[in-house]
């Protein structure tokens, strides 16, 4: 996707996740993510937001020297706000291409952030509204690049070890777009090919989106295929996504 259209949708997202928590009930339980309420949410996505900006700021992954939580006495939602905007003027200051701080030794880049802060907005937001009963589509074309995204970046970076006497592959599939993920015991490799898969998860891009976050149930997503290879998919995930 563009820089730009992150930037755009990072501003929407993230006004829409301010504009449902001030409507709602900040002490409303998040349904997909158990033990947060709204104003969790909030806040850590502020705190998300903040770690970013020192990310930029600094030059290197942040200790505790960040903004972590609304100061004693100011609103989560304003406190939110001003860093969604700060976030903002920082992406906005550098150019995409510009050299920063990332975990993703593949991409260390100011666009990085760009991308991953756009996703991050788009799940956060809808994790609020989902908390308040009145969930709204995500940007198609994000929750497409999202499934890249989760697959590549968090999937084959964080997917954890598993003893596997035969690496699955599963086929994650969507608008015309295959990825093909093989659990292997020590990493997991990533193709963005239609070969062979004992397993297969598709569905539109939102849907196989909020499926690999977590945040949808079986049902909404369609699966085939060698269950144990799916339930492998789903418990890498999880470790690769906590």
């Amino acid at each position: 996707m563009h820089p730009e259209r992150y930037l755009e949708l990072i501003d929407e997202d993230g006004r829409r996740l301010a504009d449902a928590a001030r409507q709602g009930d900040p002490a409303a339980a998040i349904p997909t993510c158990p033990g947060w309420t709204v104003q969790d949410c909030v806040v850590h996505t502020g705190e998300v937001y903040q770690h970013k900006i020192a990310c930029m700021r600094l030059g290197r992954l942040p200790g505790d020297d960040y903004p972590q939580a609304p100061p004693p006495g100011v609103d989560p939602v304003d406190w939110y706000e001003s860093c969604l905007a700060t976030l903002l003027t920082e992406l906005r200051d550098r150019d995409p291409s510009a050299p920063t701080f990332t975990w993703w030794p593949t991409d260390r880049t100011v666009g990085f952030w760009y991308r991953r802060m756009a996703q991050e907005t788009a799940v956060h937001r809808l994790d609020v509204e989902d908390g308040l009963g009145e969930p709204s589509p995500i940007d198609p074309e994000l929750a497409l690049d999202g499934i890249d995204e989760v697959l590549d970046a968090f999937l084959a970076t964080f997917g954890g070890t598993v003893d596997h006497a035969a690496p699955p592959t599963v086929a994650v599939r969507s608008a015309g777009r295959t990825w093909r993920v093989t659990l292997g015991a020590d990493a997991v490799s990533l193709a963005r090919d239609d070969g062979e898969a004992q397993a297969t998860v598709a569905g539109d891009p939102e849907p196989v989106l909020l499926w690999l976050w977590g945040r949808r149930p079986d049902a909404t997503v369609s699966l085939a295929g060698d269950p144990a290879a799916l339930g492998a998919l789903r418990g890498r995930l999880h470790t690769a996504t906590q």
